[in-house]
């Protein structure tokens, strides 16, 4: 008997929106990205499909629909093209598509705490 295996999709996503030099200002909160995040999180995990969970790093996702990955990054960059000081973004995604077992992001955790 053979048992089909139902493939997840996991990627992690990190976003980082630079913004023009003319409008830093000198206080250290200006660095902040917190707002930016917020916004760019809330368009991940509204993407049809996708299980978003955020990590202080970036966002990791998961998904059965290798293109609800793609749609997830395009979300994340279009929810920060609407804002006028950003000038540029800036995208890391690594992606893990296996195909001999559906393990979640919490299968993975959890095997690893077994081990400690």
């Amino acid at each position: 008997m053979v048992t089909k295996v139902h493939p997840i999709v996991h990627a992690e996503i990190s976003v980082i929106p630079i913004t023009s030099i003319a409008n830093i200002s000198s206080d250290l909160e200006s660095s902040g990205m917190s707002k930016q995040i917020a916004k760019v999180f809330d368009s991940i995990r509204r993407v049809k499909n996708v299980n978003a969970i955020l990590t202080p790093m970036g966002t990791q996702i998961e998904t059965s629909d290798f293109k609800a990955i793609l749609n997830a990054i395009e979300a994340a960059h279009q929810s920060l093209r609407t804002e006028g000081n950003i000038k540029r973004i800036i995208s890391t995604i690594r992606i893990d598509e296996r195909f001999d077992k559906s393990k979640t992001l919490h299968d993975k955790v959890q095997s690893v705490m077994e081990k400690l």
